[in-house]
């Protein structure tokens, strides 16, 4: 069954909002510009995101001038909620971004994957109880399960990120039109609000399929051609606390994660890794190669 890329969408800072592309070229670390930035918590340490600073995901960022090979990280500017805007390049920006998510932060670019320290994970704080940790991260009750994160590579269990780069676990983050779609039906049918709004799950690929329910899932561990790039589907999207908070016209919904346990495990996409760099572009369709 084939589908076709409707939305490319890239996220210069990560955790904040994002802007759309055309077209981009696909490289072994995904699309050049995404999660180029991020903050780093300077009260308990490490790379941190939307999950435990919820105010980034009102924010919004956008390059001054586009990546390049030597400069992957270009200098952005950052919207806040109140519609003030500051460059990574003003001195102030660290000072603004603390206070806008009240506590103290540092914004940083990419640092070179030999520089381990950078992207270390801080132990987790005495005292505090794994499961409860995890169930918090992952906005599961008692009574739901947890991902199996087996899945996902070592080195994330050592860093925050793998080294090099800002993702949580891969380059790229593809969904179905249809899964979003299933979803908004089942709130309909239950005469419920919430809103499966494509902004609360930050892909950077959509694409529009003729089958229904949740296509991508079937298509792990398959290889396909997006235009000249070559793509593996590595592991389904294992979702946490970020879909549920609320920012810009949505509201904080905790149903979403209900539905997502509910309905597909807690999943919601499909995580790529890319075998042959290439360019894709909108309007592409994924030829799959087994």
């Amino acid at each position: 069954m084939s589908a076709t890329v409707t939305h490319l969408l890239r996220y210069p800072v990560k955790s904040m909002g994002g802007h759309a592309l055309k077209r981009s070229a696909l490289t072994a670390k995904g699309i050049p510009g995404d999660r180029a930035w991020t903050l780093k918590d300077e009260e308990r340490g490490g790379i941190k995101g939307g999950k435990r600073f919820p105010q980034l995901l009102s924010m919004r960022a956008s390059f001054t001038s586009e990546p390049t090979a030597q400069v992957v990280s270009p200098e952005v500017q950052i919207t806040l909620e109140d519609g003030r805007s500051i460059s990574s390049s003003d001195p102030r920006v660290n000072e603004t971004l603390s206070a806008a998510v009240e506590a103290p932060v540092s914004l940083w670019p990419l640092l070179p994957a030999d520089q381990l320290e950078h992207y270390l994970r801080p132990p987790m704080e005495e005292g505090v109880d794994p499961e409860a940790y995890f169930r918090e991260v992952f906005a599961r009750t008692e009574d739901e399960p947890l991902p199996d994160l087996a899945a996902f590579p070592e080195e994330l269990f050592i860093y925050e990120s793998s080294p090099g780069t800002y993702f949580d676990a891969f380059p790229l983050l593809l969904m179905s039109q249809a899964s979003l779609q299933h979803f908004e039906q089942a709130m309909i049918a239950q005469g419920e609000g919430s809103r499966f709004d494509v902004r609360r799950f930050r892909p950077n690929i959509v694409v529009e399929t003729a089958e229904h329910g949740f296509p991508e899932n079937d298509w792990v561990g398959r290889r396909g051609q997006i235009g000249s790039a070559v793509i593996k589907v590595e592991i389904e999207c294992p979702r946490c606390v970020m879909t549920t908070h609320g920012f810009s016209d949505l509201p904080k919904d905790p149903k979403i994660m209900r539905h997502l346990v509910k309905e597909n495990g807690g999943n919601l996409g499909v995580y790529l890794s890319i075998e042959q760099p290439g360019e894709i572009a909108v309007g592409d369709s994924i030829n799959w190669l087994d």
